[in-house]
């Protein structure tokens, strides 16, 4: 049996391979959005259709592998989910003011269901599949498999009030809907239980501590906040060094 100490030990612990990981895709979706708001403003052009997989593999889609699988290491630590509907609903309000950020700046691609609206009702929906195994494993196959086809079918439905479930043919900045996607963050459930069972490393590494893991783990413990900082600091940047490329963007002063 476990002593106290242990037990606190559990739950205060970071696991810095996860932190490191979310790092990479941290640097990733920064270098991508730049990338794409260069496109969006005149300023440079790059074929970002070859990059999107990429972007996917490495940003957006590690993202949401990551936090299906983090939330069965919180479960499996705290027993309890009280505070995560909250929590998605919290996410999806910052969602909605990008959202109206992006309405702004790009009225014709603004984001109607981008991944910020996406985590919100992931972890909306999240308590419902938390205690399952296999049945994520399972659900996540067929949820992305499904989507998949949908995608590349470019099977359209004519109902845009569903573009938050599945694959909806428009313009837009940033969109993530339920299929495919909801599959990968269940999917990284399953995996969470596979990897870290009772929330704990089921595998051996060498640790990984130190200021330098500190810093190079830093980001991937913020990434929400690095998300949302990222859009002002970006453009912030790109109108200061090409203003004549993007101040046509912005609605004109009242005044």
């Amino acid at each position: 049996m476990e002593s106290a100490a242990e037990i606190v030990s559990t739950k205060r612990t970071r696991f810095w391979e996860l932190d490191l990981w979310r790092t990479g895709a941290v640097g990733v979706m920064i270098a991508f959005h730049i990338l794409y708001l260069s496109n969006y403003f005149g300023i440079r052009y790059t074929d970002l259709v070859h990059l999107y997989w990429l972007w996917f593999a490495g940003g957006g889609g590690t993202f949401m592998f990551l936090a299906g699988l983090s939330l069965t290491i919180t479960y499996a630590r705290k027993r309890s989910m009280s505070g995560l509907r909250l929590r998605g609903v919290k996410i999806f309000g910052w969602g909605v003011g990008l959202t109206l950020l992006t309405l702004l700046i790009a009225p014709t691609e603004y984001i109607r269901f981008g991944i910020l609206q996406f985590f919100g009702i992931a972890f909306i929906l999240a308590p419902f599949f938390v205690r399952f195994r296999y049945i994520n494993l399972a659900a996540g196959a067929a949820v992305m498999a499904i989507g998949f086809y949908v995608w590349s079918h470019r099977i359209v439905f004519g109902f845009p009030w569903l573009l938050w479930l599945m694959p909806y043919s428009f313009n837009t900045i940033d969109y993530w809907p339920l299929l495919p996607w909801f599959g990968l963050f269940l999917l990284g459930m399953f995996f969470g239980k596979i990897l870290y069972p009772e929330g704990k490393r089921r595998f051996h590494i060498p640790d990984f501590n130190g200021p330098v893991a500190s810093a190079l783990t830093l980001p991937g413990r913020h990434p929400l906040v690095i998300y949302l900082a990222q859009w002002p600091a970006v453009i912030g940047i790109l109108l200061l060094l090409y203003p004549s490329h993007v101040l046509p963007y912005f609605p004109p002063l009242p005044f």
